[in-house]
């Protein structure tokens, strides 16, 4: 390595060093070029579902409707503003990375080639690479490095893997080929961004900035030349893609009617530019003006509700829908599935069975050494071992104490039982392998020993040794008065393991289970051992099957991932890098991805998942960029969002096809009904009515609850579903108003009473609100959830006062200047007749479409989960 980077132990020169600073570049992290206020905001202006409502707006301002127009120029106004100052947060808090960084380093530099290597502090912006530096406890590693020496060095990774005990790195002249555990693992390297725990280390400077491990996975570059600073934008969620296919259809229909509407009068019945306001009132029509409405209403309820009662903050209102529609969802083992401590799940003696009196003498050990050598504090695992030992060491006398380091790697307390006079007993605990070799043991019973620690390290466990010894009073050796030193723990009999494990989390079981059954397949994306998220997967009910590690990923394609992920459940030794191209692909596979992480190591994840959820005690950064922030770090919440995801998805889409399907079938029937009368068919100040009219009812779907058996599936605006739908259903609307011609034509006895445009008008006008209020009413709900529910609800309120304006408007003073009169008796008799054939074929569709929706959803495919297998279908 020193060769390949012409560098040495004595360190550069600082001639060196300045050409190679111009060479790479400075070391740090490339700043992200922010953009301006007013460009972000121009941006914003090309989202799709702002493109819809700018559509409405310029045709709501060619008819003149100026406050509908000015309305949707508000809505678009705070829609790109709100997006602007979300990204502009989001790109602020990336700056926080900065924080994780050490700011000088100390490193040897030589004045020239034959000097010797001075050390000295310079800012880490300096640092080349064939650099020497120094580490020592505390520091912040300041690049990727490799390890020249190394006493006692433990390194905290957690930035890059999550996992959060300290890693012991040690240097290897000549390391072997790279283990299944990953490049992170390697003992010999150190990462920019991991912190020194322990120990001291010299070693030589490999990788600066962009180029590091963790400039590559947060600073939106990939290692290589040139590619630093390319930022990597996040891409659209599961909300803009579905936007972006209801926008193009909305759009394409929206430009495709009045061009329609006006060559087919022109060639049949001869009419010019006077049937311009009409076509475009026709296309006002076709349109969903409520659309921005209840989708702000429906999210913003239900996030309003997920705050109160769960304390779920949604940050960005589509992620809501987005939740929704998730049905995979990754998140990582430590803190989520499992608690930040760890427990003792049992005690071994050298035979493998279960000893207490194992446990009880590393209590001992514990209670004396923190008794004796005056430590600030129990960490986790002694606090661990006291809990599961109960009251332990009381009964001996304290003697002496070696606590920790990390180069014997083991604890030591000096015991005397009141008992034995003369008498002191050694408790040594610590590293399997430090323990043993200090045991007077054969050398075929020390490798069983170590085959048994690694059968239960494999299984996830993590183990301590314990030995004892006895030693006669004042025969310590360090000085004498018989004060006891490293060199009393030899000639130890060995007692047993300790086999710690992660406490799982106490509600990770149910809410794994209540995710299941609403079709959210689990992804468990870790940097801990492999056995280890194997182990606790198991112990909550979680099948891992085969477990995938890092460098397994590594070695495939793109598209060889895609169908990786689909049958893998736990992936283990994972980096910030592995755990974004898991989330892509899956993404990339069509499904909704949903990604919990609260450190630094999630934030390249957070940004590739469709919804990205953190706890409110993560990091700033990981915090900052979530889209949906919780109260704790607790699943439960996650299956109430879910929830409450779907309600707002399953009115969307319900308010949608009601809709759409609805206004398709009046289009239809308006351009026959041109072609077949010698007058418009409607004024176009009585479309701008009925539209008025079905608006104000549509509110009524932001505040309706659907049943619970429309949400046991992910929910999610799906085009080409959404369009045969309201393709079907448009023309079965468009057949009851084609029928009501026929009405007209009777009840005003024949066809040539037809050119009464007054007549024909107001009829038409009580038709079209009658039947969408019908509508309203048959196709809110599925077929079980119409059957099941007992109060009438808002929305069938709200359709009988759309009915009831459709009947009344023409009788009242408003009917004459909107060009509508009073229609006799027989038509009302004749509309009930339709109406009632009309919702008998309304009930006899809904319910063929509900028994073909069940059986695409009817069970797995392929070996898929419940939730792939309804992606899939």
């Amino acid at each position: 390595m020193l060769r390949h980077l012409d560098t040495g132990p004595r360190g550069l020169t600082e001639a060196q060093a300045g050409q190679r600073l111009v060479r790479h570049g400075a070391n740090t992290i490339t700043a992200w070029r922010t953009e301006s206020w007013p460009r972000r905001f121009v941006r914003g202006l090309r989202d799709p579902f702002t493109a819809v409502l700018l559509c409405l707006g310029l045709v709501s301002a060619t008819v003149a409707a100026w406050g509908t127009a000015g309305v949707i120029l508000c809505l678009v106004v705070v829609s790109c503003l709100l997006r602007t100052s979300g990204e502009h947060r989001a790109d602020r808090s990336m700056a926080g990375l900065r924080d994780l960084v050490a700011t000088t380093a100390t490193v040897l530099r030589r004045a020239d080639t034959d000097g010797p290597g001075h050390a000295r502090e310079i800012p880490v912006g300096e640092l080349v690479p064939g650099d020497v530096i120094r580490l020592g406890p505390g520091d912040l590693i300041p690049a990727d490095v490799r390890l020249l020496r190394a006493t006692g060095l433990t390194v905290h990774q957690a930035v890059l893997t999550g996992e959060a005990a300290p890693v012991a790195k040690k240097a290897i002249d000549t390391p072997g080929p790279l283990s299944h555990d990953g490049i992170l693992q390697q003992p010999q390297l150190c990462f920019l961004g991991s912190g020194v725990a322990s120990g001291s280390g010299t070693a030589v400077v490999i990788a600066t900035g962009a180029r590091t491990r963790f400039g590559s996975a947060f600073d939106g570059s990939k290692a290589g030349p040139g590619a630093a600073g390319r930022r990597v934008r996040r891409e659209a969620s599961a909300f803009d893609r579905s936007v972006l296919g209801v926008s193009r259809v909305l759009i394409r229909f929206m430009l495709l009617t009045p061009p329609l509407v006006l060559m087919a009068n022109a060639a049949v019945r001869g009419r010019g530019l006077e049937t311009l306001p009409f076509a475009v009132a026709v296309a006002v029509g076709l349109t969903p003006e409520m659309l921005p409405v209840i989708v702000t209403l429906c999210l913003a309820r239900g996030a309003a509700r997920l705050a109160r009662t769960h304390g779920v903050i949604v940050k960005r209102l589509p992620a809501l829908h987005d939740l929704g529609a998730v049905d995979v969802l990754c998140l990582d083992k430590t803190g989520t599935l499992t608690q930040d401590r760890p427990v003792v799940e049992r005690a071994l003696d050298a035979d493998g069975k279960d000893d207490p009196d194992v446990l009880h003498w590393a209590a001992v050990n514990v209670w004396w050494t923190l008794q004796l050598a005056e430590l600030p504090a129990p960490d986790a695992l002694d606090e661990a071992l006291l809990d599961a030992a109960g009251p332990a060491g009381e009964q001996y006398d304290g003697v002496a104490a070696l606590p920790f380091d990390p180069v014997r790697r083991l604890a030591t307390a000096v015991v005397r039982d009141p008992a034995r006079l003369g008498v002191r007993t050694l408790v040594v605990k610590g590293a399997v392998e430090n323990v043993l070799e200090r045991c007077v043991l054969e050398q075929d019973e020390r490798e069983r020993l170590l085959a048994l620690a690694a059968r239960e390290a494999a299984d996830g466990g993590r183990l301590l040794a314990v030995a004892t010894a006895e030693r006669q009073a004042c025969t310590g050796t360090g000085t004498s008065t018989g004060a006891y030193a490293p060199a009393d723990e030899r000639g130890l009999t060995f007692r047993g393991f300790v086999v710690l494990g992660d406490a799982l989390a106490p509600t990770a079981a149910d809410a794994l289970r209540a995710l299941a059954g609403r079709g959210i397949a689990i992804k468990v994306l870790t940097g801990d051992h492999p056995g280890s998220a194997a182990g606790t997967c198991r112990a909550l009910g979680l099948e891992p099957g085969e477990v995938w590690t890092a460098d397994r990923i590594d070695a495939l394609t793109d598209a060889e991932l895609a169908e990786a992920v689909r049958r893998t459940t736990v992936f283990a030794r994972c980096t910030p890098e592995h755990k974004a191209r898991i989330t892509a692909a899956l993404r990339a596979a069509g499904h909704t991805v949903g990604f919990l992480g609260d450190g630094v190591n999630d934030l390249p994840a957070l940004r590739a998942a469709d919804v990205g959820i953190a706890p409110r005690d993560a990091v700033d950064v990981a915090r900052e960029n979530a889209d949906v922030v919780l109260a704790e770090k607790d699943l439960t919440a996650i299956d109430q969002a879910v929830t409450a995801g779907r309600q707002g998805g399953v009115t969307i889409t319900m308010y949608l096809r009601i809709t759409l399907s609805s206004n398709l079938g009046n289009v239809i029937a308006m351009l026959a009904a041109g072609l077949l009368l010698p007058f418009l068919p409607m004024l176009p100040a009585q479309v701008l009515a009925q539209n008025l009219c079905f608006d104000a009812a549509q509110l009524a779907f932001a505040h309706e609850r659907p049943h619970p058996d429309t949400l046991r599936r992910p929910t999610g605006l799906r085009p080409r579903d959404l369009l045969r739908f309201i393709t079907g259903f448009g023309v079965l609307n468009a057949v009851a108003d084609l029928a009501t011609f026929g009405i007209l034509a009777l009840a005003l006895h024949g066809p040539e009473a037809m050119d009464d445009a007054a007549v024909f008008h107001s009829g038409w006008f009580t038709e079209n609100l009658t039947t969408q209020a019908l509508v309203m009413l048959l196709l809110r709900l599925g077929r079980r959830g119409a059957e099941g529910r007992r109060a009438p609800g808002p929305v069938a309120g709200a359709a009988a006062a759309l009915a009831g304006a459709g009947l009344l408007l023409p009788l009242s003073p408003l009917g004459p200047p909107l060009g509508m009169t009073a229609l006799p008796a027989l038509y009302y008799v004749l509309l009930a007749a339709v109406l009632a054939l009309y919702a008998v074929a309304l009930k006899a569709a809904r319910a063929r479409y509900d028994r073909l929706a069940e059986g695409l959803v009817a069970g797995p495919v392929d070996g898929c989960t419940v939730a792939q297998s309804s992606n899939l279908r």
